[in-house]
């Protein structure tokens, strides 16, 4: 299981909005320049971060700013705008395990409740860190 690039290249995204606002505008081919990806795959997440109400953007060459403050923004909020996860569930199970075998009977009872206590943890840890926690990190190394 990995999660997609989609995630990582939002915060990547919201980073350089916030680091490059008062000096350019920040346009999708800035952004997919500084995230070495094509334009396109930017414009689709800046439209997932838009919907999420995490980002504005103008049409035509206008650019993108960051919506809300970063203090308000959490790396759940992010993931929850770009990743496509089905039902809510980070983990897919195999759809059809042998009735017939003990293992494949209950290898749901065995399993559902540790990867839902896995997947919650997770989520848990991505709620508390803000994109001000990241953008403070990112201001430190920058500046470096």
């Amino acid at each position: 299981m990995q999660i997609s690039s989609r995630f990582t290249i939002a915060v990547h995204v919201l980073i350089a909005i916030e680091t490059f606002k008062n000096d350019r505008k920040v346009t999708s081919e800035f952004l997919a320049s500084s995230a070495n990806v094509n334009p396109t795959v930017i414009r689709r997440l800046l439209q997932q971060l838009k919907k999420a109400d995490i980002v504005t953007v103008k049409r035509g060459s206008g650019g993108a700013d960051i919506e809300r403050p970063l203090t308000e923004i959490t790396l759940l909020d992010v993931y929850n705008a770009v990743e496509a996860v089905e039902n809510g569930r980070l983990f897919h199970f195999h759809e059809n395990p042998n009735e017939l075998c003990p293992v494949g009977r209950n290898i749901h009872k065995i399993m559902d409740r540790r990867l839902e206590e896995i997947q919650n943890a997770m989520e848990d840890k991505m709620r508390r860190i803000t994109i001000a926690d990241v953008m403070a990190d990112a201001n430190r190394l920058i500046e470096n």
